[in-house]
């Protein structure tokens, strides 16, 4: 598709891009896999918990994945919870109709498989504590969601196509910090739906910059320098997010690297060609501030380890005071 002058509006948007989502939904209906939350769940290891069953209740010794995986573990899984409110809002920005709603309605079921299977692995490992876990879930699915971009079709697109691969990176660098290989198992699966996607929504970002080139670099600029997790409303999430950074489960540098920079590059921004004044001056405000990423992102990194040097170095009896 060629480029074309002029902004669009939102419903020529939806329907110039249908072919695409209709090509994209194809192409990602014969390339995923069918799978079964319940045969990745080691159920032998399960045991009735208080309450009814007069089982055992959860204790802290009943875990034995590190307490960064742990954190990483109820804030992804509390993500995924709050399914109900990200297909309210996707629904609304895209439309329940034609190849559009039959995307939605089929990310929205492979979606419920994530919430399934990691609570039910959490909940038969007893890895975290299942009575603070379902407090946690209560509080913060009644606070609701509600994207930052409001209604704005492509910057939900631009959102997703970085959180997708966002979420990925989370899931499988979580389960590799778990040390149980289970989970990790697990977790790959998981991150293999969000891979394919980000994939979708990537692809019709790309042929979104083909159609309306200054309005997509304004959006991609608008999320990438405002961007935060779905999940960032947990309660007690910078305190969680700190610990999962510190643990390289997901940080600063990370984002960079393995979210953001990937991205970029498959849409080739800075090499893009025929953007009218704006779509250059939102390019040169993203270039701006993924230098200033970079310089934090290093500076960061830098600290962890000069902490991590000098800890290493204090004697046993000193860090336990």
């Amino acid at each position: 598709m060629p480029f074309t002058s002029g902004p669009k509006t939102t419903s020529e948007l939806l329907i110039e891009l249908e072919p695409v989502v209709a090509a994209e939904l194809d192409r990602h209906l014969s390339t995923a896999k069918e799978w079964f939350p319940h045969q990745y769940v080691p159920w032998s290891r399960g045991r009735d918990f208080d309450g009814p069953l007069d089982g055992e209740p959860w204790a802290p010794e009943d875990s034995s994945v590190s307490p960064a995986a742990r954190e990483a573990l109820i804030v992804n899984l509390l993500t995924e919870d709050n399914l109900p409110g990200y297909h309210r809002e996707i629904s609304t920005i895209f439309g329940r109709d034609g190849a559009w709603g039959t995307w939605v309605d089929r990310w929205t079921a492979e979606e419920n498989r994530h919430g399934i299977v990691i609570r039910d692995y959490l909940t038969v490992t007893r890895t975290v504590d299942p009575i603070a876990l379902e407090r946690a879930r209560m509080k913060h699915m009644q606070s609701g969601y509600q994207a930052d971009h409001g209604d704005k079709m492509l910057h939900g697109l631009a959102y997703v196509s970085f959180q997708e691969l966002a979420t990925r990176v989370s899931h499988r660098n979580t389960g590799k910090a778990s040390g149980d290989p289970v989970c990790e198992r697990l977790l790959a699966r998981v991150a293999a739906d969000e891979n394919l996607h980000m994939l979708f929504y990537r692809n019709l970002l790309a042929a979104a910059f083909e159609l309306s080139p200054d309005e997509t670099m304004r959006a991609v600029t608008d999320v990438v320098t405002n961007f935060q997790m779905p999940g960032h409303t947990i309660d007690g999430f910078l305190r969680k997010s700190a610990a999962i950074a510190n643990a390289e489960i997901y940080d600063l540098r990370i984002h960079l690297d393995d979210v953001l920079s990937p991205v970029l590059r498959q849409w080739r921004i800075f090499e893009l060609e025929g953007l009218g004044a704006e779509g250059d001056k939102a390019r040169q405000e993203l270039s701006d501030f993924m230098e200033r990423l970079e310089t934090t992102a290093a500076r960061y990194t830098e600290r962890r380890a000069e902490r991590r040097a000098r800890t290493a170095g204090t004697p046993d009896d000193e860090r336990s005071r």
